[in-house]
């Protein structure tokens, strides 16, 4: 058959479309990959945007700043969020989202900061809080916050160095000139590759006069100074003086936070308005929450979260007779409450990462203000001895003005004006251009009198400037002096307080376990219900779903531990008290939505018991049984959940108790029957074991029942026992069944 024009015409392909060496796979060592391919990657993400570096920002706090910066939002009004989210994105090619969850995270309306750096207007969300979400930046304000002086007043003074932005169209700054140790005052967190950062924030006044003590001496003991970490949502910290040393020392530790609460007498409940750094309002109650749930918790009558525009609250309304400060240790223990913030001063030093302890890092950012100090006073230097320079030219001409104006106006050219000054005072080109600028209505002797009075203020200025440079303590006393200012402008009080002793201590006390009598009913469905014998003899009639029954009677007390095998061979334990007392006439509790059963799970037996002290019978679907001691499943923990809790090789048809004395009949669909006596098997340890063959099924045959035997219920018992094993068991004559025959 022949092929359509269409189908034989040749497809024209334009050539340029194709991609030289396209859909060639080539060969490359995986070492080879990594090199060329991801390690540029972690180096961005370490260098370029997870670590800060010296002047305590990392590169997109750097790039938001600067940009409300050079907005002039330093001294004016506020303006939109959206609009400095805009413009920041000249500098920062990562997104809108990403900028304005950086600026969320520096305004003082999400209280992350000690010290926010800017001040804004609208619903930022807060820092405690999970579900308090910002608003659209489209519905914030925000301008800089007037602590940002301190990293702008210097910045046009050729104190940093400026680098083209991404597409070369502006310029921005590697560093800030910080004219305090800002790295150590507001905490900052990165996660780079396969390294992290996490500096705790400290007072503003402690790290200030911590490093003026070590400008003045290097061996300073910063301890006597700097008190410990100081959280914004406040809070206490636990004292450890070991804790503080290595963190002081090595950059790395565990500092333990605990919340601020108080007690209300009259309406006996708990207040807590600060909680750690490390958690949120929301984790917090869930918490709680769980350990209510799982019985660990009784004193809580309420609980909710009473947050407002004044701040954080979190109310907890107790029970009658509970020690609410005994009681709080008790949270301080089980809840993020109290927690540890891990200190991993990781900081960025010349592009490379390192850890520091705080003496190390305050040494590197007094040698980086240092070098801000010096390049600024050279190039304020540089300024006065133009200045200077100009000056002396205008000098010349006090001599004689009428010359001056005698040469510009005899100059038939106008390029000329500035050659023939030169001639006419012997000054160089810079001085007469400066000359001939002057406007007609300065020439006069008392305009160049007080221009050149400041010759001499200006000569003893540039000395004292050279002095400086020349003069390592003069930069240090200049850098004393900035910080002293610092202090007077910007110091706080601190906001987190150090315990340095804990008085209450919380002594888990043994639990009162209930221990009075109880009926236990497991249905075939899963239902289960515990009823105290008074309540069960006023109604004994149960209600249960259609179809279901009950499979299960124990009579025992609210101590004693249940164990819930299921069809996915595993045990689920609890103990009776922590069912509620029900009555007949419910369905009682869905023991998989109780316990948390996986999906389709189904409850296959309860074994109930207090001592693990008798032996459990696996009787499996190929005439397998499996003796099993029950201490096999006792934990020393209180584990919930026990996996491979016997062998799921094979069908299960049902589990009994063994205590030493019961005998059990099998019997097949062929009608054979075999009684069996477990004690001819021996005990495995291993909880899935397979088990002994005890019944040996014939093709085809399978196992209808596995029941207790209980005597005068099977004529001829003897017919049916054996001595050895495994069996086939016997056939069931008519003379067997006895009184069965004639029903």
């Amino acid at each position: 058959m022949a092929k359509s024009k269409k189908e034989t015409t040749p497809k024209k392909v334009n050539s340029d479309a194709y991609i030289e060496g396209g859909g060639i796979v080539v060969e490359q060592p995986i070492t080879e990959t990594i090199q060329s391919n991801y390690m540029p990657y972690a180096m961005s993400v370490i260098v370029s945007r997870a670590l800060p570096e010296i002047d305590g920002f990392k590169p997109s706090h750097r790039k938001l700043l600067y940009t409300m910066y050079k907005m002039g939002l330093l001294t004016g009004e506020k303006t939109k969020s959206a609009n400095i989210v805009g413009q920041t994105m000249r500098l920062n090619p990562h997104g809108d989202a990403a900028i304005y969850e950086t600026m969320v995270r520096l305004s003082r309306g999400y209280e992350a900061l000690l010290h926010p750096y800017i001040d804004s207007k609208g619903n930022f969300g807060k820092a405690y809080s999970r579900d308090m979400a910002y608003a659209a930046s489209r519905y914030t304000e925000a301008k800089l916050d007037p602590i940002c002086n301190e990293f702008f007043k210097d910045i046009d003074k050729d104190t940093v160095d400026f680098i083209p932005n991404y597409d070369n169209s502006t310029t921005e700054p590697t560093l800030l000139p910080a004219s305090f140790p800002s790295i150590l005052v507001n905490s900052n967190v990165g996660i780079a590759v396969s390294m992290a950062s996490c500096i705790c924030p400290f007072n503003l006044k402690e790290i200030c006069e911590t490093t003026i003590g070590l400008i003045k001496d290097d061996n300073f003991n910063i301890s006597e100074t700097l008190q410990g970490p100081d959280f914004a949502g406040g809070g206490y910290i636990l004292y450890d003086q070991n804790a503080f040393k290595q963190i002081y020392e090595t950059g790395r530790g565990s500092i333990k936070v605990r919340s601020k609460y108080q007690y209300d007498k009259a309406l006996n409940c708990i207040e807590i308005t600060q909680i750690p750094p490390t958690t949120t309002v929301e984790a917090i109650m869930d918490k709680i929450v769980e350990l209510i749930k799982q019985n660990k918790i009784r004193e809580i009558s309420d609980m909710r979260d009473e947050t407002d525009l004044s701040g954080l609250k979190l109310t907890i309304d107790l029970k009658r007779a509970v020690d609410p400060d005994k009681f709080m240790q008790k949270l301080f223990k089980m809840t993020p409450l109290q927690d540890n913030f891990s200190a991993n001063f990781n900081v960025l030093i010349a592009g490379q990462p390192k850890v520091m302890g705080i003496r190390e890092i305050l040494s590197e950012w007094i040698a980086f203000r240092t070098e801000c100090i010096k390049r600024r006073v050279y190039f304020d230097l540089n300024k006065k001895k133009e200045r200077l320079h100009l000056l002396k030219g205008l000098e010349r001409i006090i001599l004689d003005i009428d010359k001056a104006i005698k040469i510009v106006r005899e100059t038939e050219e106008e390029k000329e004006v500035v050659m023939n000054l030169m001639i006419g005072f012997g000054i160089d080109e810079v001085q007469a251009e400066y000359v001939a600028e002057i406007k007609l209505r300065h020439l006069n002797r008392e305009y160049i009198l007080k221009r050149t009075q400041d010759i001499s203020d200006l000569t003893k200025e540039i000395a004292e400037m050279e002095e400086i440079l020349a003069s390592a303590k003069k930069v240090k006393a200049i850098i004393i002096s900035e910080l002293k200012d610092v202090i007077a402008k910007h110091s706080k009080p601190r906001q987190s307080m150090i315990l340095f002793s804990d008085n209450t201590q919380y002594e888990e006390e043994p639990e009162e376990v209930p221990n009075y009598a109880v009926n236990l009913f497991l249905t075939s469905e899963g239902y289960f219900k515990k009823i105290t014998p008074q309540s069960l003899r006023m109604s004994s009639e149960h209600k249960l779903k259609e179809n279901d029954n009950i499979k299960i009677h124990v009579e025992t007390t609210a101590d004693a531990q249940l164990l819930f095998f299921t069809d996915k061979s595993q045990v689920y334990k609890a103990f009776a008290y922590e069912f509620d007392d029900t009555k007949a006439s419910v369905l009682g509790d869905y023991i998989p939505a109780k316990l948390g059963f996986d999906e389709g799970e189904k409850v296959v037996t309860m074994i109930v018991t207090k001592d693990y002290s008798k032996i459990l019978l696996f009787f499996f679907d190929n005439g397998k049984v499996a003796k099993v001691p029950l201490s096999a499943y006792e934990t020393k923990t209180k584990r919930k959940k026990l996996s491979n809790a016997y062998c799921d090789k094979f069908g299960l048809i049902d589990i009994f108790e063994y205590s030493g004395n019961e005998e059990y009949v099998f019997t097949t669909n062929n009608k054979r029957r075999l009684i069996f006596n477990p004690a001819l098997i021996s005990e495995k340890t291993t909880r899935n074991t397979q088990g002994v063959s005890v019944l040996t099924l014939k093709k085809n045959d399978f196992i209808e029942s596995v029941e207790l035997f209980k005597a005068d219920t099977i004529a001829n018992a003897h017919r049916f026992r054996t001595k050895t094993l495994p069996s086939v068991g016997a056939i069931i004559r008519n003379e067997d069944l006895g009184e069965q025959l004639m029903l």
